[in-house]
């Protein structure tokens, strides 16, 4: 780490060219003696990425950035405030896969001590000189094995928090069980070290699998940002025997957040009711499809459902406050009457239970890809095949 990156010159330098072409400065010869070009570059690089996914960071002089990837992975302030708002307050955790350490910074918030944990020596003293930047002597920073310094230490925590790598000797790995650190073999371990266990794991992965091999799961949560599935949070609770919570979780960039809890108890008792849509088409969001909400949401919001396997909801009345895209139906159309009155308008189309992808109904349709409309290509109950034309209100 070159400290004198947050030289006052230095910084200054950084903040005035933050929008520059990080291409163009990193070609460019260094008006300091003691940074490189590139350096420059990369700084101004983790401030552009830093101000989509963590602005409060770039609001304090004297951060230091790490390379591109480090901040690719790391979560966002959404994210990680979130996370932080799930443990007790003055409580301690250990970070065992710490990164460039934004969950870390937020749980501190939160906690009476936190321990960073990461295996990057470089990343790990960046982290460091950023914490003590924002003034939390309250979190300790380790360089290494967050496993191996969590079993050989005398201390215990409230909770352990891990986001296990997902990419193993360059290659991305899907599997729970081939992530590192692996969290399955290491469970007995864990609880004898702490009550409760939070992990952090892809979107793509199985939930129900993950439920099987993982013990004592308290809670799922499924985060979306924007209808962009982010993450997976699964809390496992040493003292829990029950059946697992599970949380739908909507975030919004601009702050409005949703949540849809349920069990999967649930969701197999509750029956849908199937009926031609009328009205408005709702179009639940990421997490509640991910989450297999898939009958739960339709019943709490007193919808009906298009079919079985369509995921599309619809009412006769406005139902502003359900968690996905709402839109105002203008026309169904059975497919076989769209064929012979289709015009060929811009339109964003969807596809949900329906035998071609969007792609290859925009190319037989000819149907441009833009504008306000929107065309679901779809199937009911009775399996004929329809294209609703709708306005998108919310």
């Amino acid at each position: 780490m070159n400290t004198a990156i947050i030289s006052e010159d230095v910084q200054a330098y950084i903040i005035a060219h933050e929008g520059a072409d990080v291409a163009t400065i990193a070609l460019k010869k260094s008006p300091f003696a003691n940074v490189t070009a590139r350096e420059l570059a990369e700084q101004i690089d983790g401030r552009q990425r830093a101000k989509r996914k963590i602005p409060e960071w770039t609001a304090t002089p004297g951060i230091i950035f790490p390379e591109k990837l480090n901040l690719e992975q790391c979560s966002s302030s959404l994210t990680g405030q979130f996370k932080a708002a799930l443990i007790r307050p003055n409580s301690r955790l250990i970070d065992l896969t710490g990164g460039f350490g934004v969950d870390s910074y937020y749980f501190a918030r939160h906690a009476k001590h936190v321990v960073h944990c990461e295996h990057n020596a470089k990343l790990s003293a960046i982290v460091a000189h950023n914490f003590n930047v924002f003034g939390f002597a309250h979190v300790s920073c380790h360089a290494g094995d967050g496993t191996a310094l969590l079993a050989q230490s005398p201390d215990s925590f409230d909770y352990i928090y891990t986001d296990p790598s997902r990419r193993v000797a360059k290659q991305k790995v899907f599997r729970l069980e081939d992530c590192e650190p692996n969290v399955m073999a290491l469970q007995n371990l864990f609880f004898t070290k702490a009550p409760c266990i939070i992990t952090k794991l892809a979107p793509l992965l199985d939930i129900h699998l993950a439920r099987q091999q993982l013990k004592n799961v308290r809670a799922v949560y499924v985060i979306s940002i924007d209808n962009d599935c982010k993450e997976l949070l699964f809390v496992q609770d040493k003292a829990y025997e029950g059946e697992p919570s599970i949380h739908a979780v909507r975030m919004r960039n601009d702050g409005e957040t949703q949540l849809l809890t349920f069990t999967y108890s649930e969701e197999q008792e509750v029956e849908s009711h199937y009926a031609t849509p009328s009205g408005y088409l709702y179009d639940p969001d990421v997490a509640i499809t991910k989450a297999g909400a898939f009958k739960t949401v339709g019943h709490r919001f007193g919808l009906s459902k298009l079919s079985q396997h369509s995921h599309l909801y619809s009412s006769s009345a406005h139902i502003p406050d359900f968690p996905g895209r709402i839109f105002r139906i203008d026309k169904l159309l059975p497919l076989a009457v769209y064929k012979k009155n289709k015009e060929n308008q811009k339109a964003n189309v969807i596809a949900k239970n329906f035998p071609l992808r969007v792609d290859d109904i925009r190319k037989k349709y000819k149907i441009p890809d833009g504008g306000s409309r929107f065309l679901f290509f779809t199937s009911l109950s009775n399996g004929d095949l329809v294209v609703i034309d709708a306005t998108r209100i919310s």
